[in-house]
C-alpha cells in the first residue's frame, strides 16, 4: 500500500466507533509478541490538560538525554503527530510498514474474526507501542484516548500514573456524574504504582482515593502532596514531594498551564525514584522549550490570531479565563467550530460574551455542526455574530476587521484548530 492508501485504511476503521474494552488490544499485542511488556512509560488521563502534561513529561526526560516515545491524540494535521520519538514524528514509510505488518498479523490468527472489527483507536495504540519497542526507547509516555479504565492505552502497566482533573464529558461512554467518570479514569490505578492527580472536586476525589486505597498505589495531590505559585505571566515556583524550583520559566501559554506541568513535574520526581536520572536543569530547560501546538498558540502577530482547541465545558471555561485575564488586546473577534455532538451551548457560553464579534464557521469533518446551526444559540449571549460555513472565508473576514491591536481567537474543536492552522501555516 502507499501512505494515502494506508491512511484511507486507518481512518476507514473510525466507522466502527469508539468501543470500550481490552480484549482486542491485548490479542493484538500478543499477536505482536506483547512489545508493551518490557516498555517503561507514563501513563497520562484526564478531560483536559492530559496532552500539555504528557508533552511537558516527555519533554523534561529528553532533555535530561532519554529518548522518548510520545503517544497522543487527536492530530491536529498529520496523522503521523499522534506517535514521536524525541519530537520527530513518525515518518510515511514506517506507518505503512507497521499497517501492513499489523494487518497481515490479525488476518494470519485465530482472533481473525473478532479483531475485524478493531477499532482505529485499538490499531493505532498497538502500532504505536510496537514502534516504541522496535526502536528501543528508554520510556515512553502515553496519553488516554477516553476515560482511562477500558481505555485501549491500559495494557501497560507504569513508573507512575496521572489523573489531571475530572469533568463532565462523553456521558454516553463514561457517565453522567463526576463520581462515574472519576471512577472510569481511576480505572488507569495500578497495584502499588504511584498516582498523580490534580483533581479538586471531593466526591470525584474520593473515588480516586478509595482505588488507591484498594490497590496500595500511593496518590499525590496537587494542593496537598506538592502545590505551585504564579510569579508572573510565564514564571513559577514549584514546591515539589521532595524538592522545589524557583523561578521556573514556561514556554506554555495560559496559567492553567502552572497547574499542567506541575502535574508533570510531580510526575518527574516519581520517575526520578524509579532510577531515571533527571538533572535541576535538564527541568529548567526543558520547560523553556515544550511545545504544544493548538493550545494557546499564537500562529500570527499581524493581525494577533492564537488557536486554542477548547472542544468541551471545562476546556472554555479555562480558555475564557486565560483570554480575561493573561492576553491584553482591545478587541476580541472569535471564530468557532464545534463538533454537532458536543455540549454546544456549554462551549459557547464562557467565551461568546468576551467577543466584540462572534464569527461561526465549520471544519471539514462530518462530526462537526454547521455554522448556521451554531449561530442561534451563539445569538444568545452575544447578538453581533455571524456564519460562514467555510473556514477560510471566516478567516479571511476575521483577519479584514481586525487591527494590530486586537485579537483573533479561533477555538471550539480540535478539528477547528487543525483546520485552520494549515490554512493559516500554509
Amino acid at each position: 500500500m502507499s501512505y494515502q492508501e494506508t491512511l484511507s485504511y486507518l481512518f476507514g476503521l473510525q466507522k466502527i466507533g469508539i468501543k470500550f474494552g481490552l480484549s482486542n488490544i491485548t490479542h493484538l499485542l500478543e499477536l505482536l509478541g506483547n512489545p508493551h511488556i518490557a516498555l517503561k512509560t507514563v501513563h497520562i488521563a484526564g478531560t483536559n490538560g492530559k496532552g500539555s502534561t504528557s508533552v511537558t513529561v516527555a519533554s523534561i526526560i529528553q532533555e535530561a538525554g532519554y529518548r522518548v516515545g510520545l503517544y497522543t491524540s487527536p492530530h491536529l494535521i498529520n496523522f503521523n503527530e499522534r506517535i514521536k520519538i524525541n519530537d520527530a514524528e513518525i515518518d510515511d514509510e514506517r506507518v505503512v510498514q507497521l499497517t501492513e505488518k499489523l494487518r497481515s498479523k490479525i488476518q494470519d490468527s485465530r482472533f481473525s474474526e473478532e479483531l475485524s472489527k478493531i477499532t482505529f483507536f485499538e490499531f493505532t495504540t498497538a502500532m504505536a507501542l510496537l514502534y516504541f519497542a522496535e526502536e528501543g526507547v528508554d520510556i515512553a509516555v502515553m496519553e488516554t484516548g477516553m476515560g482511562g479504565r477500558l481505555d485501549a492505552t491500559n495494557v501497560i502497566k507504569p513508573l507512575v500514573s496521572v489523573i489531571t482533573n475530572v469533568s463532565i464529558e462523553h456521558r454516553e461512554f463514561l457517565g453522567d456524574t463526576l463520581e462515574a467518570i472519576a471512577y472510569e479514569k481511576g480505572g488507569i490505578i495500578k497495584d502499588k504504582i504511584p498516582i498523580v492527580t490534580g483533581v479538586e472536586q471531593p466526591s470525584a476525589l474520593q473515588v480516586i482515593e478509595n482505588i488507591c486505597k484498594e490497590k496500595e498505589a500511593p496518590l499525590y495531590i496537587l494542593g496537598t502532596d506538592f502545590s505551585f505559585h504564579k510569579k508572573g505571566t510565564d514564571i513559577f515556583s514549584y514546591k515539589g514531594i521532595k524538592e522545589s524550583f524557583n523561578d521556573l520559566r514556561l514556554n506554555l501559554s495560559g496559567s492553567h498551564q502552572f497547574y499542567n506541568t506541575s502535574l508533570a513535574l510531580a510526575a518527574i520526581e516519581l520517575v526520578r525514584d524509579k532510577g531515571l536520572i533527571v538533572s535541576r536543569d535538564a527541568i529548567y530547560s526543558a520547560l523553556q522549550k515544550v511545545s504544544w501546538p493548538g493550545r494557546l498558540e499564537t500562529v500570527s502577530k499581524d493581525p494577533w490570531i492564537i488557536l486554542d482547541g477548547a472542544h468541551n465545558p471545562a476546556g472554555a471555561e479555562v480558555l475564557a479565563r486565560a483570554i480575561a485575564n493573561d492576553l491584553k488586546f482591545d478587541k476580541l473577534f472569535l471564530i468557532m467550530g464545534i463538533m454537532a455532538d458536543k455540549e454546544i451551548a456549554a462551549i459557547i457560553s464562557p467565551l461568546a460574551p468576551l467577543a466584540h464579534e462572534v464569527i461561526l464557521s465549520r471544519p471539514r469533518y462530518e462530526r462537526a455542526s454547521s455554522a448556521e446551526g451554531l449561530l442561534p444559540v451563539a445569538m444568545k449571549y452575544n447578538s453581533n455574530s455571524v456564519a460562514f460555513e467555510d473556514l477560510r472565508e471566516a478567516i479571511g473576514y476575521a483577519r479584514s476587521k481586525a487591527r494590530n491591536s486586537d485579537l483573533i481567537v479561533i477555538s471550539g474543536s480540535l478539528f477547528t484548530v487543525g483546520e485552520a492552522r494549515a490554512i493559516i501555516l500554509n
